[in-house]
């Protein structure tokens, strides 16, 4: 069964880790196999994405940079019949400290899972924003785990992330990681067929950045100094800007897709 097979035959979908940003095709999918067989579907992300959210049954937001503690909590929701050394992990999990660092409650999980216990056929989405994370290795290694002691079925966005996922026969699982801090002015990156470096803000973080519409400034961050203008959107919420790419070598576009970045005026 190919992953559109999937996705359409589900009557519970979880997603993680993709805003489903040019995925047209998949996002009507899911729309399409929720107004079919009222599917339910938890949206898990730290963007709210305002399109989808009419047909979500719950949408759990989570801080930048939290994906290795959201799975810990998935684990920890959905596997119940493991090995000893899997539960040993689980049950020492810190749930309280993971929970409020996410900034995603454990009864948000709790509901998760009770919205899929009466499902026959249950998918975890997973994107791409996992594949770059600093905690990959055992990002990797919990959705192996997931995909073996759930009955989710797993459809992983990126082929090459699916293969490693696949592949991997180490579940010795290392302690979650304390969570890297995000604070101030944030950009998500998305990859589109063609380069286009507006940065696509809501009202909320213009006001936070001290921006307007049409506005020209640089993103600085680490070496990086790019030029750019800004879009707001006002289909966009939250406190995280968009910034779209395709092939880029400056250090701002390369590796995890969230960076905290300073923003400067090009006429201050």
């Amino acid at each position: 069964m190919n992953k559109k097979e999937t996705i359409f035959k589900s009557d519970f979908i979880l997603s993680l880790g993709t805003m489903f940003f040019n995925k047209e095709e998949l996002k009507n999918l899911i729309i399409e196999s929720i107004e079919k067989t009222d599917t339910k579907f938890v949206y898990m992300h730290p963007i709210d994405n305002i399109v989808l959210k009419p047909f979500c049954t719950q949408f759990v937001k989570y801080e930048a940079g939290s994906e290795e503690g959201i799975l810990a909590l998935i684990l920890k929701s959905f596997v119940k019949e493991t090995t000893d050394k899997i539960q040993k992990f689980i049950n020492d999990l810190d749930l309280g400290y993971i929970s409020a660092e996410s900034s995603a409650g454990e009864e948000e999980f709790e509901e998760a899972y009770e919205n899929s216990k009466k499902s026959q056929f249950k998918t975890l989405i997973i994107g791409e924003d996992l594949i770059e994370h600093p905690r990959v290795k055992n990002i990797v290694k919990l959705l192996n785990i997931i995909k073996k002691y759930t009955d989710f079925n797993l459809v992983v966005l990126d082929s090459d992330f699916e293969e490693r996922i696949n592949s991997c026969e180490d579940f010795d699982l290392e302690e979650i990681a304390e969570l890297k801090s995000f604070d101030g002015t944030v950009v998500y990156r998305v990859i589109e067929d063609k380069q286009n470096k507006n940065l696509i803000t809501s009202k909320s973080f213009a006001q936070i950045a001290k921006i307007e519409n049409n506005d020209e400034v640089f993103l600085n961050y680490k070496s990086t100094k790019i030029k750019t203008t800004i879009k707001i959107d006002e289909k966009l919420h939250g406190t995280i800007a968009i910034i779209n790419t395709r092939d880029s070598n400056e250090e701002i576009f390369n590796n995890y897709r969230y960076k905290q970045v300073k923003i400067e005026k090009v006429d201050a």
